[in-house]
């Protein structure tokens, strides 16, 4: 069986979008499609397996957060 997702992360910003797509860019290739459109990054992919899928959706998102709140730290000076 076949399963396909889509998976969008919406951004206030495409400036952030940017940082963040690009931050997951490299993590994510070879295992899922990805595109940036101004604020918005979609994320697709096709597995053999909804085990699969979901675990690569919830490993997206946790990155997705990690990512998050890294590029959120402000330097202390």
């Amino acid at each position: 069986m076949k399963v396909k997702s889509k998976t969008q992360l919406k951004f206030k910003s495409s400036k952030k979008a940017k940082i963040i797509y690009e931050t997951l860019e490299v993590d994510n290739e070879n295992f899922l499609s990805s595109k940036l459109s101004e604020n918005t990054i979609t994320y697709e992919t096709d597995n053999d397996s909804l085990k699969t899928t979901l675990a690569t959706i919830d490993d997206l998102i946790a990155c997705e957060i990690l990512a998050e709140k890294i590029t959120t730290i402000k330097k202390d000076h």
